[in-house]
């Protein structure tokens, strides 16, 4: 797939949707009841550097088609690389025949005709880069040499990358939809090594975007990364105690993160989540509301249909602190018993909305608002038990004292039950992070459990 104008795009898009049709036909005609395929394509740049020198040179032009097809109630699933005629046969026959071993399930199933998006509407989530290697080159190494021209202290490197993607996905099932669109995303990271004594300190930078020339500058992500590194250095280790806590933005989609696994359905119909017949209750503070909006134009997690062809509508998550719904594919909802939310394949541009007292202003309002406390920057480890709200990281950051940063801190453990983190948040900044799904600012919790020294 070349790099290609909108036109041709969709030209290989139509081309993409008569072969998931013939698909879908092919295996009505091999005895299937109905039948789901979806196939993407992606074609892309990654280049790295590292202290000058190129490091690595990565093109991608890969895709692949998947078809799930259903008989008697019961499921079978294949997928290929390769989409010539006879491959797809092989397929389609191999998918039929392993529904015919599987035990019947009468909630598996293709979605309901009535939620699917027969005409999606255009989010503008495509807009490609004509970019030459040697462009990309020149732009990861002026990221990196300008992160190790930013201080003396800045000695090592563990390179810059670029990348520059483009594709699409096209979907299509037995109840008539057949929809696809084309996507762009572009990225540049660099990660520095600060060096001062015997101590020696890591971190990075990045900026993430739908259009190219949108995304930060290589000089400003170069000289992040070196901020971020240098800000680490003469770091201390805390005696164990209980204190306030600041997420920075950028981690503070963590907590929320986990927040998503309690009400998905799959967890909920397993019965293994905290958050079991939730619906309705109070789960964060009244000040906090959570909205999801799939339809933003160029946004990272911008989607009109899920994974299932099931359309995306704009939802209110949480109401004034209060649960107003599940997550929910399909499957899950036909084993609960209700109505699927078009979340299979994940969630659309979660947005918090704050009140009163939540609203915490910039980042520096809100080291002051936490006082005296923990800040985290990094988190490391995955101690979190979904099934009871046991939260337990490894963290790193920094202390703060009278609202100004101190010191630097790390070999941390940050610990609690996430119905009492959730409870306890008391302020969400406006420093709002917009490179994920998750867009949040910083968080401060009112209190948690930090073990140190």
């Amino acid at each position: 797939m070349p790099m290609s104008d909108s036109d041709s795009i969709q030209m290989q898009i139509e081309q993409v949707k008569n072969r998931v049709n013939d698909a879908m036909n092919m295996a009505k005609s091999l005895g299937a009841d109905g039948a789901e395929v979806a196939m993407s394509r992606q074609q892309g740049l990654s280049v790295s550097t590292r202290l000058g020198e190129v490091e690595n040179v990565e093109f991608t032009n890969d895709g692949g088609l998947g078809i799930t097809v259903y008989k008697d109630g019961r499921k079978g699933s294949a997928s290929t690389a390769d989409l010539s005629e006879k491959a797809l046969k092989q397929a389609i026959e191999a998918a039929v025949n392993i529904a015919k071993y599987t035990s019947v399930d009468e909630c598996s199933g293709m979605a309901d005709k009535e939620s699917l998006a027969m005409s999606p509407q255009d989010l503008d989530l495509y807009h490609p880069k004509v970019l030459t290697t040697e462009q990309a080159i020149s732009l990861a190494k002026a990221c990196e040499d300008t992160a190790l021209a930013y201080d003396k202290r800045i000695t090592n490197s563990d390179g810059a990358t670029l990348a520059s993607f483009e594709g699409f996905k096209v979907y299509g099932n037995s109840h008539g939809q057949l929809v696809g669109y084309p996507s762009t995303r572009h990225s540049l990271s660099c990660v520095m090594i600060a060096n001062e004594g015997d101590d020696m300190q890591r971190d990075y930078a990045y900026t993430v975007s739908r259009e190219f020339d949108a995304m930060e500058s290589a000089t400003k992500v170069g000289q992040q990364a070196s901020r971020e590194a240098l800000s680490r250095l003469g770091a201390r280790k805390l005696a164990t105690t209980k204190v306030p806590v600041m997420f920075r933005a950028d981690i503070a989609n963590t907590l929320f993160g986990h927040f998503i696994a309690a009400i998905s359905g799959g967890n909920l119909y397993r019965k293994s989540s905290f958050l079991m017949d939730s619906i309705g209750k109070q789960v964060f503070p009244d000040f906090l509301s959570i909205s999801e909006r799939p339809h933003l134009k160029k946004a990272l997690a911008s989607g009109a249909f899920d994974a299932e062809g099931v359309a995306t509508l704009d939802r209110e998550i949480i109401t004034d602190g209060s649960l107003a719904t599940y997550l929910l594919t399909s499957y899950s909802a036909r084993k609960m018993g209700l109505k699927t939310t078009g979340h299979a394949g994940g969630i659309h541009n979660w947005q918090l909305g704050m009140k009163g007292a939540g609203q915490g202003g910039d980042f520096d309002a809100m080291l002051k608002t936490l006082g005296t406390g923990l800040l985290v920057t990094e988190l490391m480890g995955q101690g979190v038990n979904v099934v009871t709200g046991d939260y337990s990281r490894g963290a790193a950051g920094f202390w703060v004292e009278n609202g100004e940063i101190a010191y630097a801190v790390d070999e941390i453990t940050i610990a609690g039950k996430l119905q009492d983190i959730f409870a306890g948040i008391v302020a969400i900044g406006n420093d709002t992070d917009m490179r994920g799904s998750i867009r949040t600012g910083s968080v401060i919790v009112n209190e948690m459990q930090v073990a140190g020294s």
